[in-house]
């Protein structure tokens, strides 16, 4: 192996020949090596769920649909697992974590990474992303666009577990469908909100072909926020490996 650079985007990225996925990723022109030196740059978090300050998940808000849990996994590396606790349509855990972390706005890039799995896939309405504070993000299997902004990529009511790219604002809400399927393999959806202009997508470092415009990305301030119900018949689960969010100041 060895360690390698290049310039991206006015950014220098270090990175190992045996991994060079970042060449093709939607963070390849994120200034994480300038926030490491200067972290006045920007906001980061980056959450494994295996420090101490994830332990008991205490910067959480974990709101039940009638059911759910929020906890910590057992798989290595460190997951913490959302289970919607019930068979029941639309019962399930509301997740966001405490704080509003970023807000889009003109030449402020965010980036946004996720990896997941789920269980009982086809009956899941989930989400993964990022939306204003919102304890029933998604009442009914329908994302709430009349009470939240939000974007990010879920699966709603009888989608079987095909997910849409969302975004809301100000109650406008535009999609791009069926850019994933949830599975019980992981999958990793990124990202990048380039300022109030346009949001690109990837699934698994392969960028997508649409985007979402001006038109639909919030002015509010968002944080991390996820969700696991059931679509009735099973109870399905949703599993986080890590996520990470930056964006500039």
């Amino acid at each position: 192996m060895a360690t390698k650079s290049i310039w991206k985007s006015k950014n220098l990225i270090i990175y190992d020949d045996r991994y060079p996925s970042i060449l093709s990723s939607l963070w390849k022109d994120c200034p994480l090596l300038a926030w490491y030196n200067d972290p006045s740059i920007g906001t980061y978090l980056f959450e494994d769920f295996n420090n101490y300050h994830a332990a008991t998940l205490a910067g959480y808000t974990a709101t039940q649909a009638t059911s759910g849990t929020f906890t910590l996994g057992d798989e290595e590396y460190g997951t913490a697992v959302l289970n919607a606790g019930a068979s029941t349509q639309h019962k399930g855990i509301n997740v966001q974590k405490n704080g509003l972390m970023v807000k889009p706005a003109a030449g402020k890039t965010i980036w946004f990474e996720c990896r997941f799995k789920a269980a009982n896939p086809t009956k899941l309405q989930g989400f993964i992303g990022l939306a204003s504070t919102d304890t029933t993000l998604m009442p009914s299997g329908v994302m709430d666009s009349s009470n939240s902004e939000y974007i990010g990529a879920g699966s709603p009511t009888t989608a079987a577990g095909v997910a849409k790219l969302y975004g809301c604002k100000a109650t406008t809400e535009g999609t791009v469908n069926s850019i994933f399927t949830f599975g019980t393999s992981y999958i990793t959806f990124a990202m990048k909100i380039d300022g109030i202009s346009n949001v690109y997508y990837s699934v698994d470092n392969v960028v997508g072909s649409n985007t979402l415009g001006t038109s639909y990305i919030p002015t509010n301030a968002l944080t991390p926020s996820f969700i696991c119900q059931s679509d009735g018949v099973s109870q399905p689960t949703l599993t986080i490996d890590y996520y990470r969010v930056f964006q500039l100041r």
